[in-house]
């Protein structure tokens, strides 16, 4: 059975932190070569230190001497964007598990891609905004991406002995936690706090990710990313509602038979056979007892109430660079959220402005025009805010 030797970009998350958190408990599967962070110097220097890499890179460059004074000497500190495709092409690492927030995590997969290593994808903003381009080159240079969701990597699991190919699928069914308002009445969707917002009601997460499961955008991005993921068009993906987060995601073939995949609510299960895929490796992960559930729960999306999933199927289904102006024009409105300037509503409200005066492009494999129509996008948002 092969180790794998594992870079993790973005290790101080909690997907990161997570995936540390694999490496101990399968020691013999999984051989972490080298982490990357934001910020977190102190966090990075600690984990370094742990697992014994020799390579490191903290995106901000400022705090690089702080790092390396708490480092060996024999360690390689990069920094930056460069630092990151550095650590992405590393000659003596086997697959790259990206799990940065926003634009940044692009270039380094591209990199990696190119360099030949297996993906283990996390970050939603790099199949959003290029799901095309990293899937087709992937697929040309034999790569395996390796979705780290929990709800992709149960379509992938589902997926597995399926040889009839897209055409064997009616429907990918992606389920969401309902998010902490999920039975609150529209009108005091308003009212909302960002202390309430963060009290998701099943995972912990960092504080995007967390607002984006409040205002189901982050279902949203999910549904693109499983259009590029797993070659299914836009309309044969769908969400259903499962407050207990047991049942991860669902996959129905034509002829009616649908396949779930189910597991404790820990990120450590996708992570782990994103990792060790296609073996399944014993852990100390806790089992499910089915008795003790007795049973699970089942709702219909509050679309109209939360108009994140049907602005999301919009973007996909127009494709181009819209997904990528859907997903920019989130991150600064949930910024928005966040620093007191915009209500809960507001989001979403700021998200649909956005793309009503959008002007969408054809990217035809062209970055540049993604990160332009990201930028203009973002800037749209600034200025409906700012008003």
């Amino acid at each position: 059975m092969k180790k794998r030797r594992v870079v993790i970009l973005g290790s101080t998350g909690s997907i990161g932190t997570s995936a540390l958190k694999v490496a101990r408990d399968i020691p013999d599967r999984m051989e972490v070569v080298a982490l990357a962070a934001h910020s977190s110097a102190d966090k990075l220097a600690e984990q370094a230190r742990e697992f014994g890499v020799k390579h490191v890179c903290l995106f901000e460059e400022s705090k690089a001497a702080e790092l390396k004074k708490q480092l060996p000497t024999d360690v390689n500190v990069y920094t930056g964007l460069d630092g990151l495709c550095a650590l992405a092409t590393l000659a003596e690492a086997d697959m790259v598990l990206v799990s940065i927030i926003g634009t940044a995590g692009l270039k380094p997969t591209l990199e990696a891609i190119e360099a030949g290593k297996d993906l283990a994808i996390a970050s939603k903003e790099i199949l959003v905004m290029a799901g095309e381009v990293v899937m087709n080159r992937a697929a040309a240079k034999g790569i395996n991406v390796l979705p780290v969701d929990s709800e992709h990597n149960a379509i992938y699991q589902c997926l597995q002995g399926n040889h009839g190919g897209a055409e064997q699928v009616s429907r990918l069914i992606l389920t969401a936690s309902g998010g902490p308002f999920r039975t609150l009445p529209k009108e005091e969707l308003a009212n909302v706090t960002l202390a309430q917002a963060l009290k998701h009601p099943t995972w912990k997460m960092g504080q995007k990710i967390t607002i984006d499961s409040a205002t189901l955008f982050n279902k949203g991005l999910e549904m693109i990313e499983a259009r590029w993921l797993f070659n299914i068009p836009m309309e044969r993906v769908d969400v259903i509602v499962h407050p207990q987060s047991i049942v991860h995601s669902l996959v129905e073939y034509r002829d009616g038979s649908i396949l779930a995949q189910l597991s404790s609510s820990d990120m450590c299960f996708p992570i782990q056979y994103a990792v060790t895929w296609p073996d399944r490796v014993v852990n100390s992960l806790p089992h499910l007892n089915l008795a003790e559930m007795a049973q699970l729960k089942f709702e219909a999306p509050r679309w109209d109430d939360f108009p994140a999933l049907n602005l999301a199927r919009q973007a996909g289904l127009t494709g181009g660079t819209m997904p990528a102006m859907f997903n920019a024009a989130n991150e600064v409105a949930v910024q928005a959220f966040v620093d007191g300037k915009l209500s809960f509503p507001g989001i979403w409200e700021t998200v649909e402005k956005v793309l009503s005066a959008s002007r969408p492009r054809d990217y035809k494999g062209s970055l540049a025009l993604i990160l332009e129509d990201d930028a203009w996008a973002r800037e749209e948002a600034h200025r409906l805010i700012a008003r």
